[in-house]
């Protein structure tokens, strides 16, 4: 266990003139994630503390912060490879909600606009998209082949 040191820029536009840092000290596991730090102050030592987090794994990317300077994800970030003093802000290019929540309105409109995905122009039931999406009788046994199990079953 140690003791680590989270500086926190916070602001609450509806009560706050301007940002300002709150500084906190938090007993960690060296395993524990900077996600871990953040709720054990929610939890344990000031409510108010605002921060988005979703799935706790990386995927969703909504406990984006700039951690030392770096724009990283709180949930993915282990207290063992940070320092004993770690100065947190929201994302710099967006305007602040609240504390560590940022608005990301104006991402998601042009992650709308540039479409990263694949749009399928075809009718799903379409004779292309089905000899596409079908197996033959030998892409089946090849399948088949690696998902056997990795010794024989014997019966009794």
């Amino acid at each position: 266990m140690k003791t680590v040191t989270l500086k926190i820029r916070r602001f609450d536009p509806e009560q706050d003139q301007g940002p300002y840092w709150a500084e906190y000290r938090v007993d960690v596991e060296e395993k524990d994630r900077l996600l871990d730090a953040l709720h054990k102050i929610k939890w344990e030592q000031d409510g108010s503390l605002t921060f988005r987090r979703s799935c706790g794994h990386g995927v969703c990317g909504s406990d984006a912060m700039s951690v030392n300077g770096l724009n990283r994800l709180a949930c993915q970030l282990l207290m063992e490879r940070l320092p004993d003093k770690i100065t947190i802000m929201p994302l710099l290019a967006f305007r602040v909600i609240k504390d560590l929540v940022v608005d990301l309105e104006p991402f998601f409109a042009q992650y709308e606009k540039i479409k990263p995905y694949l749009v399928n122009d075809e009718p799903l039931h379409s004779p292309s998209v089905s000899r596409r999406l079908s197996s033959t009788p030998g892409m089946r046994r090849a399948r088949n082949a690696f998902s056997a199990p990795a010794a024989p079953v014997l019966a009794p």
